[in-house]
Formats: C-alpha cells, structure tokens, sequence
C-alpha cells in the first residue's frame, strides 16, 4: 500500500514563506513524477510544480517564487513571496510504480491547506 503524507501547511501573511514536505512510502519500485498541486474553493485542480529525473516545471502564476525538490521519497515546495491567491489545499502527486504493479499510476496524499492572508 503506498502512502503519501503532506505536511508544512498554515496561515501565514501575504510575502511570506511556506515549505510543504510529502513523504512516499510503501513498497514503490520506481517513482517517474512527483509534483504538487493545488484546489482553491469553487475552483478546478491545477499543477503547481512537477519534477522528474529530466527536470522541473511550474505553473506561471508560481514560477520564481515557488522551488520543487525532491530527495529520495520526499518531495518539497518552498513557496517564497505568497499571495492571497495561493490560498489553496495543496495536495502531494506520486506517479509511481509499485513493486505489485505492471504499470504507473498517480498517488494523492490526503492534502495540506495553505492560507494566505492579505
């Protein structure tokens, strides 16, 4: 059974800084993309950041602000300079295969809410 678990999320005032952490576990053979990604109220599931063995990738409204890392079975979004429009539940993405697996398939942990205020 895989497991994803966020953790790093709060109130915090508008220009300031979140880490959010997610940890993978589980008996994982391989792990191609892992990313965050985020739902504010009323509104649809978007990319905020990926990262593969290639490289990484940000939605525009984040780019120089927010840094994707990963080490090993943890991945990191440092979320520098937030705004009142980051305010979101922010959820971990694993795109992985399982050793009792034949193919990939995309794992959610259970979400973290970040709250901005202005």
């Amino acid at each position: 059974q895989v497991q994803l678990v966020e953790s790093g999320g709060g109130l915090v005032q508008a220009g300031g800084s979140l880490r959010l952490s997610c940890v993978v576990s589980g008996s994982i053979f391989s792990t191609n993309v892992m990313g965050w990604y985020r739902q504010a109220p009323g509104k649809k599931r978007e990319l905020v950041a990926a990262i593969t063995p290639s490289g990484t990738t940000y939605a525009d409204s984040v780019k120089d602000r927010f840094t994707i890392s990963r080490d090993s079975a943890k991945v990191y979004l440092q979320m520098n300079s937030l705004k009142p429009e980051d305010t979101a539940v922010y959820y971990c993405n694993a795109h992985l295969l399982t050793s009792a697996s034949s193919h990939y398939a995309d794992y959610w942990g259970q979400g973290t809410q970040v709250t901005v205020s202005s």
